[in-house]
């Protein structure tokens, strides 16, 4: 049994996001952050979508350092001790509290001014917990047939909300709004920038997701797998259903029950392709596709780019997302 996602009211997230920008005060300091000697504000992101607006709302006036290399899973960053150093030398962290325990807990414990927590400037839902409709259910089986929970859950700690906001362009442009403002009151001498920057990013988000519901409104089918559970907000918001092979943990194995239930699922449902990502192994997705004789293809999570990213950014690689999506949904 599917479990059917709506679309989210865009009214709705409004109210949670001016929550969230009140909350700033939390998250940043009074005081303005001094700048480094080059006069730009150091600014550490914890991973690339992070980088990406850091980089675009601050332009030539931050100096952004990622934390998560390029191709390397972002959930299981350990964080070094020269890193640890960076953050307290920094004038602020732009981070998403829930993705990465490590980096929470670095950033928690540095001295440093400015902690902007992606997370508390949009809403957060519970996604993955229920795999096929039966809640928890191929969780438990899992731990059965691999040896308990122990082992596979790589210290994930979301708190029983999905950490991937940034496949909303809805929400990620909020989140964007949340620290173009906390950018100024940390540099207010550079406030007009950041505000102007914010501005040109919001709109662009807006048309990206302008394109996804035009792209994805009239589709032969709105059901499709992917290797772990990241898309959930892009699917309520485009009125889709995502079907989940591990659920929130990117290597996590799926149950023998779980692989049958999808092969049912997807000859039920029209689905043709089954997706895999471009920083954990595609074994388990194309031995699923092999078996129910489906395709393959590529849906990033946009954790990092790399050589094998389509694209160079997150706007350009979200496109190619939407491209994959619509030749997959069979989009007329």
């Amino acid at each position: 049994m599917n479990v059917r996602r709506h679309l989210i009211p865009r009214t709705a997230l409004a109210a949670t996001a001016v929550l969230g920008l009140a909350t700033l005060s939390a998250c940043a300091s009074d005081d303005a952050a001094a700048t480094n000697n080059k006069g730009k504000l150091d600014v550490v992101a914890s991973f690339y979508p992070m980088q990406y607006l850091a980089e675009r709302i601050g332009g030539k006036h931050v100096e952004v350092t990622g934390l998560t290399e390029p191709g390397q899973e972002p959930h299981d960053l350990e964080i070094s001790a020269k890193q640890r150093a960076q953050l307290e030398e920094s004038d602020a962290a732009l981070y998403l509290k829930g993705l990465q325990p490590n980096v929470d807990e670095a950033i928690s414990q540095s001295g440093i001014k400015t902690k902007i927590d992606a997370a508390s400037l949009t809403s957060l839902e519970k996604h993955g917990t229920e795999v096929g409709g039966h809640a928890e259910e191929h969780d438990e089986h899992a731990e059965d047939e691999h040896g308990g929970h122990e082992g596979h859950d790589h210290g994930h700690d979301h708190g029983g909300k999905d950490p991937h906001i940034w496949l909303d362009p809805v929400r990620y442009a909020e989140v964007a709004e949340g620290v173009g403002k906390a950018f100024a009151k940390a540099d207010p001498k550079h406030r007009a920038t950041y505000e102007k920057n914010t501005e040109a990013l919001v709109k662009k988000l807006k048309g990206l997701d302008t394109e996804f519901e035009n792209g994805l409104k009239d589709t032969k089918s709105k059901v499709f797998i992917t290797t772990h559970a990241a898309f959930g907000y892009l699917a309520e918001r485009y009125g889709l259903t995502e079907e989940a092979i591990t659920g929130l943990d990117p290597e996590g194995e799926p149950s023998a029950n779980r692989v049958r239930e999808l092969q049912k699922m997807a000859k039920a449902d029209g689905v043709t392709t089954v997706f895999y990502e471009t920083l954990v192994s595609d074994k388990t997705a194309r031995t699923l596709a092999d078996d129910a004789k489906l395709k393959t293809d590529v849906l990033d999570p946009i954790e990092g780019i790399t050589e094998k990213s389509r694209g160079d950014d997150y706007v350009q690689v979200m496109r190619s997302n939407l491209k994959s999506l619509r030749t997959a949904l069979g989009a007329k």
